[in-house]
């Protein structure tokens, strides 16, 4: 059973795909949930409502995922609408797709500013406000791991990185019973990445298990890490991509 009762969550880029998800699914276990987007309020006010009519209080705040001020300012918004944090999840990220020789290096800038320098000035402006139980998880890809076809090097570098981003900050914060991990979905479906999009058949095709993933299976992997259950794991990388990666 995860029990997130009485826990606070912040969730970058919680408006559509797998931060809705997450956010979601935290206050289906009990958390009060803000979250934050960037172009699209009409969408993230509907993942507002839905949380509030499961019992839980909710926010959305707009937020430019690689501004360390605005990253401030939403966090500041969050801390004062639910009284404090106690979970932070990066989840907020764009891709880039094409190979390095075509690469525009001004896209591929804004592609580490928002995949890395996000999760980055987001913990930064968290860290005062946990404490002992407190949660930093971060949503990466199996891409990261692993890189089995050409086109994604840049995107796949950025969600590298967060790699040993949360096995730094783990080293960080364990001390004060604050615990940092990543969790590395595979092909998943969401707008960005639909199940019946023109590579759909070739990333199953990648998948022992042969689909690709619901949003709501990575979110519930994020809740058990928000969880008392997680108190042990530290510093991981928990990949949710039905067997690609094995």
């Amino acid at each position: 059973m995860i029990d997130l009762n009485g826990k606070r969550a912040l969730v970058t880029g919680g408006s559509r795909g797998i931060g809705a998800a997450i956010a979601v699914v935290l206050a289906e276990n009990g958390a009060d949930v803000a979250i934050t987007y960037n172009k699209s309020p009409d969408r993230a006010e509907a993942v507002v409502a839905k949380i509030e009519t499961l019992g839980r209080r909710a926010l959305a705040v707009q937020a430019d995922s690689a501004d360390a001020d605005s990253a401030k300012h939403a966090v500041a918004a969050a801390v004062d609408k639910l009284g404090g944090l106690d979970i932070l999840v990066n989840s907020a990220a764009i891709g880039l797709a094409g190979p390095i020789a075509d690469l525009d290096l001004d896209q591929f800038q804004t592609l580490m500013d928002v995949n890395v320098r996000g999760p980055v000035a987001f913990s930064k402006a968290v860290i005062p406000h946990l404490v002992k139980g407190g949660r930093i998880i971060s949503v990466g890809s199996a891409l990261g791991d692993r890189v089995p076809f050409p086109g994604v090097t840049a995107y796949a570098m950025s969600k590298s990185a967060l790699h040993s981003f949360t096995r730094g900050l783990s080293r960080e914060l364990g001390a004060q019973g604050v615990t940092v991990n990543l969790v590395s979905p595979g092909s998943t479906d969401t707008e960005a990445n639909p199940a019946d999009g023109p590579s759909a058949d070739f990333q199953r095709s990648l998948s022992s298990i042969g689909r690709f993933a619901d949003a709501r299976e990575v979110a519930h992997m994020v809740a058990f890490l928000a969880s008392s259950n997680a108190d042990m794991i530290n510093g991981a990388t928990l990949t949710v991509d039905g067997g690609a990666n094995a």
